[in-house]
């Protein structure tokens, strides 16, 4: 473990349920809005690729976050595991919210991370694409924050 730096368990290697809460723990983190709490799971040092935005560092990687959320407003995300392996986690993942203008879009997208010992996320390769829906069509209704535990994920919605 580095000696300066903070854990952040579920820890590699990962088994196919601690590669399930890594993920849920992921989606409940970017639910909550707090770019300050998630730049947090992040190495000093991470490494991102953000549609066509990079990211060299946690401050950057907060920066990013703060920038996000004040555009896509009412954000609610569902992450699914799709894949893993020792420190590496592929997950799909679907997010709705509308702009300034009341413009809802639902973004569709496929991450990559990669993982350090302590359990923090050293590299995250994103891939996103964003389609335009009515408000009428939205399938994400929680209240703002954690999606309840009861509320259908990805394959179960049909996304």
């Amino acid at each position: 473990m580095s000696s300066n730096a903070q854990t952040r368990p579920p820890l590699p290697p990962f088994t196919h349920e601690s590669a399930v809460e890594k993920v849920r723990l992921a989606e409940d983190g970017w639910n909550s809005r707090d770019a300050q709490k998630v730049s947090l799971a992040y190495t000093l040092d991470t490494r991102w690729r953000n549609r066509a935005e990079f990211v060299e560092n946690r401050d950057e990687a907060k920066d990013f976050l703060t920038r996000k959320w004040k555009k896509e407003l009412d954000y609610r995300l569902i992450k699914e595991l799709w894949a893993f392996t020792d420190n590496r986690i592929a997950v799909r993942y679907a997010y709705e919210w509308h702009d300034d203008s009341g413009n809802w879009f639902r973004s569709y997208g496929n991450e990559n991370w990669e993982f350090n010992e302590d359990g923090l996320m050293a590299r995250r390769f994103a891939c996103i694409n964003d389609m335009p829906i009515k408000e009428a069509e939205r399938k994400f209704r929680w209240p703002l924050g954690r999606r309840p535990d009861d509320h259908p994920g990805l394959s179960e919605l049909g996304l």
